[in-house]
Order: structure tokens, then sequence, then C-alpha cells
């Protein structure tokens, strides 16, 4: 009897399913950390390994397009963390987790975080090089973000007042590590670029571990360094350590010491160099001198006095004078030879018209004879034809007692069989017209008459 109220089985696939729903409805969200293990790299891109601590493991499966957002490819025994869908695969009742991120454990989390923002400022062209602005060879003012306690400030200091005690210095204050300390950098870099009073930025701080330096690898720092307007030297850290600041300043260097020697001018090089452009000034200024005392001696044996240079230039006036007059002479008498031997030229070479107008008149008689004659002739012909004209003219037929008729459309009526009776038709006579009716049927009547 208690067998009839037993529930009802279920299916393996229906298990399979309610199991799925339950865990997908309150298993989101959990961030899952292991070691990897039992790794498979299908050819597809696709990734299936476990991930498994000292007591259990679970299966994964992590598709191509997650797969392609690595840091760098998962290697047999990483410690990582895994988010993604948990679950079951129903064909086969097993639990997995469908990853769709990855972080390393520790360390190698910042090193995935560093890693990840490099490539992507990089896609951005923050770090191109057509970015870069040059320093300054001879900066007014030079500007240090840093920590007012640090060490680096000291030696930063301490560089420049050895290399270039005349150059005033700007400090923009701000922590450089701990929290929030990344957002302080960016203000005192904005800062500093706001307010344009130095023609150099520094920014620096000692060595120390990778999270004392991590405020220089975060987003708003770098980016604020790649937007500040002015030149920036990146001096954090060891020459060994490097961070995002670093690609995006214009210049990186080793150390915040190095980052002093970068922007300033050496003083005992500029001193020798300045010692070197004095001696060739004097030595420019000297010869100049020589040269031109020289000169100065030439003019002077040069210098003739007002007389005599006057008597000299009217001399050569008188000289000038005497060649003008005997060139224009000469000029003179060959134009006149020139015109005498054309005139004697053009009376020799003059035509005789006589014969050749005579001729003409002929002509001019003989002209108006031939075109009287001719026009005689035309107008007799003319006075023919005219009258051979008027003499078959349709009004001199009607003038002789014949005459025109047309029906109502106009044409010329030419066979009376045509007509019917009490058809309209129009005569013509030679003077006058009229319109007559048809009385006696003579043929069929017209179908297209309807007067």
């Amino acid at each position: 009897m208690s067998e009839l109220f037993a529930p009802a089985s279920v299916s393996v696939s229906e298990l399979n399913a309610l199991a799925k729903a339950l865990l997908e409805d309150h298993l989101f969200g959990l961030w899952v950390a292991g070691e990897v293990s039992n790794l498979t790299r299908a050819a597809s891109g696709h990734y299936y390994f476990s991930l498994k601590d000292s007591r259990a493991q679970v299966r994964c499966a992590m598709f191509k397009g997650a797969a392609s957002r690595l840091a760098q490819p998962l290697k047999e025994g990483d410690h990582i963390e895994v988010s993604g869908k948990i679950s079951i695969y129903e064909a086969r009742g097993e639990f997995q987790i469908t990853v769709n991120e990855v972080r390393l454990v520790g360390l190698g989390r910042l090193y995935e975080a560093y890693e990840k923002l490099k490539a992507k400022l990089q896609l951005e062209g923050v770090f191109d090089a057509a970015r870069k602005k040059p320093l300054p060879a001879h900066p007014q003012k030079i500007g240090i973000v840093t920590s007012l306690a640090a060490a680096a400030l000291r030696d930063v200091v301490s560089t420049l007042k050895r290399r270039a005690p005349e150059i005033p210095l700007v400090v923009y204050p701000t922590a450089v590590q701990g929290a929030g300390s990344e957002f302080q950098i960016a203000e005192a870099v904005q800062t500093a670029s706001r307010r344009a009073e130095v023609d150099v930025l520094i920014i620096c701080r000692g060595g120390g571990s990778i999270e004392d330096l991590w405020a220089f690898n975060e987003e708003a720092v770098v980016r604020a360094v790649a937007e500040c307007a002015i030149p920036v030297v990146s001096g954090v850290g060891h020459e060994t350590d490097f961070t995002l600041t670093d690609f995006a300043a214009d210049v990186r260097a080793p150390t915040p010491t190095g980052a002093a020697e970068l922007v300033s001018p050496n003083r005992l090089e500029s001193l020798a160099k300045l010692a070197q452009a004095q001696g060739r000034l004097k030595n420019t200024l000297q010869q100049r001198y020589y040269d031109a005392a020289q000169k100065t001696d030439w003019l002077a044996r040069q210098i003739r006095h007002p007389r005599q240079k006057l008597a000299d230039e009217c001399a050569a006036l008188q000289s000038l004078a005497r060649s003008l007059h005997f060139a224009m002479g000469n000029t003179r008498r060959f134009h006149a030879q020139t015109l005498a031997r054309q005139a004697e030229n053009l009376q020799r070479l003059r035509p005789d018209t006589a014969a050749p107008a005579l001729e003409l008149a002929r002509f001019q008689t003989a002209l108006e004879q031939s075109f009287g004659a001719l026009l005689t002739r035309r107008r007799q012909t003319l006075e023919k034809q005219s009258a051979l004209l008027e003499a078959v003219s349709p009004q001199q037929i009607l003038e002789r007692g014949f005459s025109v008729v047309k029906n109502s459309r106009g044409q010329v009526v030419r066979n009376a069989a045509a007509l019917k009776q009490g058809q309209k038709l129009h005569i013509v006579f030679a003077d006058g017209e009229t319109d007559v009716r048809v009385t006696k049927e003579h043929a069929q009547p017209d179908l297209f008459d309807f007067s």
C-alpha cells in the first residue's frame, strides 16, 4: 500500500539538469584558487585542466576566447585563481568550472596586472616614441615630484646644487607609496603641467619591492605622465627597476641621481665651454681689429684733396664731351649718306604707270558696254517668260469662261459620277465665287461628306 504513495522517479538527464540549475543559480561570482594539474591544450585553442588543492580537485574548461586574454600561457603547476560559470556537464554528469578569467596568486597577480595594463596602453599608443618630448638643453627652472621625506629628494637636490646651483627648483610634494598614493602622484603631475612654471619635471623615489613601487604602475599615474605638457624624466627605483611610468615618461633615468644629471647642465663643463668661447671670441675680435686697422691705412692712402678730385672729374668730363661730339658728327654723316643712296635707289626703281593706266581705261569702257548689252538681253528674255506665264495662269483660264468646282472639303471635283443629290459644292469663277447644291442623284453617297 505504501508503494502507491511513493514519489515518482526522475531520469538521469532530469537529475543532471536540476543539479545544473541549482549550481548556476547559487554559485556565481566566486573566485576559486588552486594548482593547475592535468593540463591539456587542444588544437582548437581550448584549455582543459584540473584545479586542485591538498584535499580535492575540480575539472575546468577554458575556451579559446577566454584563453586569448591570458597575459601568458598556463603551465602545469601554476597557482592561479579562476572565475567563471560553476555547473555540471550534463552529458557525463561531471562537476566543472567553465573559466572566463584567470589571475595568478600573490606576486604573480601584480605581474599579470602590470602586463595587462602595459599591453593596453601600448595598444593605445601611450608609449609611442613619436609622443616623446625633447629635454631642454638649458632649463630655467626644474620641478620635482616626490615625497618631502624621501632620500631620493636629497640625492636630486644635492646633485642639482653641485651641477647647476643657479637653477631654481620647485617641489610638488606627494606620497610615493601606500593606498591612494597613485592619485596624489597624478595630481602633483597635473598641477605641474597646469601651472607650467618649470621647464622640465623629475618624478623620483628610491628603490624598493614591487609592492613599494606599485603606485608608479597605476593607470592614473601613467596617463598623467603621458599627458603632461612639460618634458618628464622618470627616476623611480634602482637601475633594474622598471615601472610603467618609465615607459610613459619622455626619458627614463636609472636612478633619481641620474635623472638630476640628465636635466641639468654640468656647471664645470659649462664654465669650461664658456672659457673656450671667451678665448675664441677674443681671437676673433683681435683678428677683426687687425683687419680693420689695415683697411684704415689703405683707405688713408687713397684720400685726395677735393680740389684735385674736382680737376680730375672736369678733365674726364671734357674728354667725354669731345668723344660725344665726334661720335654724333660721324653718326649724322653716316645717316645722310645712307638716305642719299636710298633716294637714288627709289628713283631708279620707280615703275612707269602710264601704259597700265591707259589699258585700265580701255577695260573699263569695254566693261560698261558689255554690261549694258547683257542687261538688255536679260530684260527681253524676262518679258517673254512673263507673257508666257501669264498666258497659262489659272486666272486667264477662268477669264475664258471656265470655272473650278470644289466639294465642302475644298477638293476639286473632276468626276460628275462622284456627286450625290443635295451635296453642297463651291464654284470659283473668274470674277467671284458661289455655293450650289446637286439636285439629281448621280452615285452612291459619300460616307465622309456630312454637309
